[in-house]
């Protein structure tokens, strides 16, 4: 298998595109995806077959502020091709854009959310020690519910948003 970072060709962005709507319950606009792509090329890992140009899974993510007291990073979307799953792809997409958050932007939690009835995507998450925070109620357009997950990585993301100074002071 190859990973790589979005390579930023218009080609890329449809096969990325493609996967994703034909494979996330949520209908996502193009949109979205330019903003995250354009936006934060470093946080879009693909994979591919070796012998075959074709793309079999992707992850995008983000990394913004959080309350201006702490940086977090944000799993938008990971899809896997279903013919490809169970090969750990997902689990080493997800483990690579911790990594490159930690190394890149020094991020103090990251964070997600899932379908609460997503008990793949729900072991998936738990297995890399992400914690279960929160329930959103008809979460998603199809009114499902959603638990948002969040995996610390420093000190600074188990203290209460209250009693931490703002970044940069």
């Amino acid at each position: 298998m190859n990973f790589s970072t979005f390579n930023q060709t218009a080609e890329e962005f449809e096969e990325i595109s493609a996967l994703i709507s034909s494979h996330l319950s949520e209908p996502y606009s193009i949109y979205v995806y330019w903003f995250f792509l354009n936006t934060w090329p470093e946080y879009c890992i693909t994979v591919r077959l070796e012998n075959d140009p074709k793309l079999v899974g992707v992850i995008i993510s983000k990394v913004e502020k959080h309350r201006d007291v702490r940086l977090r990073g944000y799993i938008g979307m990971l899809v896997i091709d279903p013919v490809h799953r169970g090969k750990g792809l997902a689990s080493k997409l997800v483990e690579m854009t911790i990594e490159r958050m930690i190394q890149i932007d020094n991020v103090d939690e990251i964070s997600l959310e899932t379908e609460v009835i997503n008990k793949g995507a729900l072991k998936l998450y738990e297995s890399l020690g992400f914690m279960r925070t929160k329930r959103l109620y008809r979460y998603y357009l199809n009114t499902h519910d959603a638990f948002r997950l969040i995996l610390p990585i420093t000190e600074k993301s188990m203290k209460r948003v209250a009693f931490l100074p703002a970044l940069g002071t």
